[in-house]
């Protein structure tokens, strides 16, 4: 996936956001389309891996490899883009698609905690400078897990309107997937299932390590945090990937703007930017010498170069 990303994305290396009067009629119809697939992706992968498809086990493999990816570079930015809609209908499919990947937790931390603490400690999805990814990836998931059960705790309390926790239809969810995977294909279909969620949980874990790595916000004399702004997110500038994966990589743009469609968010020029296609820098984060080398002048001179004032921050 990085070779062939990298070669599209050089094709055309650049490309600059879209202005908000440039739509795309079709976004939220597309978004729904890639849900229900990634929906009805996870028991027909799992019955042709694991079940009696009769597909040799070479081509068993490249099966899982090809629906993981999809499942983390197609399906996660979709569903992350449902979550952020303000229609009740296109939350719910998002978090099904969540929680069908074993993650449904993301649907709740990902809004009420990474939007509102983003690069600071407070964040567990925030990678600091040095940290590798295997040491950041178990401390956001279980972070978020707690501190968004916390979040939507927190709500009921402040209003009782709020119902039941989501947090008991992610685990319901989660366990009915797996019956489904062992329905599919006995026991073989349920390690299948939960490899291939594990598959697009490291995958959406790698976008937040990348897409945040070593990025500070200031706090002021009063303790509160700067607002978050487009210097807090690295960005990507490529075109094939940018495409794939509904302008996820515009991601200042994303935080600054949450509820901005993916088709009108904008590439800030007073934002850092990786010089890689985000898949590639995923890739480089799985190795963390070769990442601190790649990444480490970028991040430097970021530093150095940052502008004072953030964007105003309307996420929170």
């Amino acid at each position: 996936m990085a070779v062939l990303t990298l070669i599209l994305d050089q094709i055309i290396p650049l490309t600059e956001g879209r202005s908000e009067a440039t739509g795309f009629p079709a976004a939220d119809v597309l978004l729904v389309a890639i849900g229900l697939s990634a929906l009805a992706l996870l028991p027909l992968a799992t019955w042709g891996i694991a079940g009696p498809s009769g597909l040799p086990p070479d081509q068993c493999i490249l099966l899982f490899l090809a629906t993981g990816f999809w499942l983390g570079q197609v399906g996660h930015p979709a569903a992350h883009e449902l979550i952020h809609r303000p229609r009740r209908e296109h939350f719910r499919l998002g978090a099904a698609v969540y929680t069908a990947f074993l993650f449904g937790q993301h649907a709740s931390a990902h809004r009420l905690v990474h939007h509102r603490y983003v690069a600071s400690p407070d964040d567990p999805n925030t990678a600091r400078a040095g940290e590798s990814f295997y040491r950041f990836a178990p401390r956001a998931w279980t972070g978020s897990f707690r501190q968004g059960l916390l979040a939507e705790q927190a709500l009921r309390r402040r209003a009782s309107h709020f119902g039941l926790n989501p947090y008991l239809v992610y685990i319901a969810g989660g366990l009915a997937s797996l019956a489904l995977a062992a329905l599919v294909a006995g026991l073989p279909g349920l390690l299948v299932w939960t490899g291939l969620a594990l598959h697009a949980q490291s995958q959406i874990l790698l976008s937040d390590y990348v897409q945040h790595y070593g990025l500070i916000r200031a706090r002021g004399a009063d303790g509160r945090l700067e607002p978050v702004g487009t210097a807090h997110s690295w960005n990507t500038a490529h075109w094939f990937t940018s495409a794939m994966m509904l302008n996820a990589p515009r991601h200042s743009d994303h935080h600054v703007h949450p509820s901005r469609p993916f088709p009108a968010l904008r590439l800030a020029e007073d934002a850092p930017r990786l010089p890689w296609p985000l898949p590639l820098a995923c890739a480089l984060a799985l190795a963390p010498r070769l990442w601190r080398r790649a990444v480490g002048p970028h991040l430097d001179r970021w530093r150095k170069s940052r502008p004072r004032q953030s964007s105003a921050d309307t996420a929170a």
